[in-house]
């Protein structure tokens, strides 16, 4: 699947700025052997009294001409040193600058520490960090920085790019390379971030959607944790449990089938999108695909062997109460969990692969510097900054002390470090094989936001065809909904 990209919006193949000029050499300093003795001064008053011509010693200057030479090296020398002091230290910004961070999950005391390393380095440079609120973020965001009183580097979320490339300014080469950005980062940070060229953020950490697995309910019934759908469905069926009477679900196996109680439906659907062929850039061309995953999905919430349905509890407080035996879910919802059932007991897998194709959804977010920010050159330089691996490792160290584990990697030389972590490891090894998708949840990018319109036509969709639509009838309803969503945004 690595052909999968999303829907990016060409933007101007930016130049990074030159860089600034060199420093001139100083110029040499007169040999001292040179200079007349008082003898040959008196020697060539002699000479002049007695109106003689007398060719002047070797290496002689007359003393007019030799004054003025030294006067204009003395002032080579002089502009020399000025030139110097004045021009910027290791390509650093010289006169103070405060810097302006929005972030939102993070608290400032978190950040401080890695403020703090690139302070030490950068003293004319402060940086004030502000944590955000989710729900009108993206909106303020854009409306800050349109009226120029925005923040100088900003966090995005991955699938937001066609509505802030605008507000983006591309990253030089002395911030990070196309060639470093491509051996240190996932292809799909390559496909997501990068347009004719120009790398347009620096991704802290990163997450896939996975197999969330209630060990006991599946020792209970007999079953094996699937690594395939044809399983998963098997193990969904023989993990249910329904009252003998009533036939209401008392223990759902699976949460799929619907889309308003279930936490994360739209990525849900995005991977059975992506693993059944449907091309994330070409959305639309793949109308019998879409149908197929549409109808694999609502399978599992319709007709009298269905394992779910809209009267259960959320698919999260489910899985938390151990109602439910597999939840498809990010790494931050573990902290969630384990808020409300601190003692329940799961375990992490990659979701289940479909004839080969291992695929899934990946959900990250971004540092990007404002296209409208006048300091530029400071924001540039903390780019830099975040993009060097030991500010990843200072994050994620920072981050962990505050819960179970810090943000995951967005780095491909540090997945291996968090091999021992069985929490966070199974996110970060699908990496590798993960695409992005516009169906994206929990982005709060707004009622006008591409994740919020896409997925207001893809929920309705699914509603639909649970009461009774035809999926090919919905797909064709989809379709148009999502060009009409894309167009807005120049990407059709």
């Amino acid at each position: 699947m690595g052909e999968n990209v999303l829907f990016n919006q060409p933007g101007q193949n930016d130049q990074p700025a030159p860089q600034e000029g060199s420093v001139p050499q100083d110029a040499g300093t007169p040999d001292t052997t040179a200079q007349p003795t008082d003898a040959q001064t008196e020697g060539v008053e002699a000479e002049e009294s007695t109106g003689e011509e007398t060719a002047p010693p070797a290496g002689f200057l007359g003393g007019g001409l030799f004054k003025k030479l030294l006067i204009g090296i003395g002032v080579i020398v002089i502009i020399s040193i000025i030139i110097v002091l004045l021009l910027p230290k290791g390509g650093q910004s010289q006169k103070p600058v405060t810097l302006q961070w929005w972030g939102l999950w993070e608290d400032a005391s978190t950040m401080q520490p890695l403020i703090q390393g690139f302070e030490r380095t950068h003293p004319n440079i402060t940086v004030s960090y502000t944590k955000d609120a989710p729900g009108q973020y993206e909106q303020q965001l854009t409306t800050r920085i349109q009226n120029g009183n925005g923040p100088d580097i900003f966090l995005y979320h991955n699938t937001w790019m066609p509505m802030l490339v605008g507000d983006l300014s591309p990253l030089p080469s002395s911030v990070i390379s196309p060639d470093e950005f491509k051996q240190t980062f996932y292809p799909v940070m390559q496909q997501d971030l990068t347009q004719n060229g120009a790398i347009y953020g620096i991704p802290m950490e990163a997450d896939t959607l996975a197999l969330f697995v209630n060990p006991q309910l599946f020792e209970d019934a007999g079953v094996q944790v699937p690594t395939t759908w044809d399983d998963f469905v098997k193990a969904a069926q023989q993990v249910t449990v329904k009252d003998q009477t009533s036939g209401k679900i008392k223990t759902s196996g699976a949460a799929l089938g619907t889309y308003n109680n279930i936490n994360h439906a739209s990525d849900i659907v995005s991977l059975l999108f992506l693993q059944q062929g449907v091309q994330m850039n070409n959305f639309t061309a793949g109308a019998q695909n879409e149908a197929d995953a549409l109808q694999f999905y609502t399978s599992f919430g319709t007709g009298s062997n269905a394992i779910w349905n809209d009267n259960l509890d959320n698919s999260l407080l489910a899985f938390s109460k151990g109602n439910l035996a597999m939840y498809f879910g990010f790494s931050w919802d573990i902290f969630q969990i384990h808020q409300l059932s601190p003692n329940l007991q799961f375990k992490i897998y990659p979701v289940p692969s479909n004839q080969g194709v291992k695929t899934t959804v990946a959900s990250y977010w971004v540092n990007g510097v404002s296209s409208k920010s006048p300091n530029q050159t400071a924001a540039m330089e903390f780019m830099q900054y975040l993009a060097q691996k030991s500010t990843a490792q200072e994050f994620y160290s920072d981050t962990a002390k505050i819960r179970s584990f810090g943000e995951p990697y967005a780095r491909k030389d540090l997945q291996q470090s968090l091999a021992g972590n069985q929490l966070v490891y199974p996110f970060v090894s699908q990496l590798d094989n993960a695409s992005s998708s516009y169906f994206a949840s929990d982005t709060n990018d707004g009622a006008t936001g591409i994740n919020t319109e896409m997925n207001t036509y893809l929920q309705a969709a699914i509603n639909n065809i649970v009461a009774g639509s035809s999926p090919n009838t919905e797909v064709s309803t989809l379709d148009n909904g999502v060009a009409q969503v894309l167009q807005t945004y120049g990407q059709q």
